[in-house]
């Protein structure tokens, strides 16, 4: 796609635009996700212990209930308004693991509450999920057949 040429007032407005935008601290931003991040995996890795010894699970099988539990805090965090503000200082270290996950669907639904539980939340919850269970699934397959038919 060509780029309009832009007229000399439309130049002016865009360079002054450029010096009044404030500039990102990356660092600053990048320690703070690894470090919400890690406290996040940490959490993760203690709930599979957790669960590991109190159900008398398997670690690789203490995953799954460990998971669905950092999916319904994460969902909870967003009902109550707080994922929003965490997300503020911890950036992609709250939104990239399955907490972040778990505050799109819940946020699709909580946007569409007014127009009903069917309409609004039972149809809108899915939007983004259902694209991203589409794309796991699909790639999950293409894996396993390279896999079948390769290794």
């Amino acid at each position: 796609m060509a780029k309009r040429k832009l007229t000399p007032a439309q130049r002016k407005y865009q360079n002054k635009v450029k010096k009044a935008e404030p500039k990102p601290k990356l660092l600053r931003n990048a320690f703070l996700a690894f470090l919400s991040g890690g406290l996040i995996c940490t959490l993760g890795q203690g709930l599979i212990d957790f669960y590991s010894k109190v159900m008398n699970l398997p670690p690789e099988k203490a995953g799954d209930p460990a998971a669905a539990t950092m999916i319904l805090i994460g969902a909870l965090l967003t009902g109550f308004g707080v994922f929003d503000e965490i997300a503020k200082y911890a950036g992609a270290g709250i939104a990239v693991p399955v907490t972040g996950f778990a505050n799109s669907v819940v946020s699709s639904a909580l946007e569409f509450r007014e127009e009903g539980l069917i309409y609004g939340v039972s149809a809108k919850m899915f939007t983004l999920a259902g694209s991203v269970i589409t794309f796991g699934v699909v790639t999950a397959f293409v894996v396993g057949l390279i896999h079948a038919l390769f290794l």
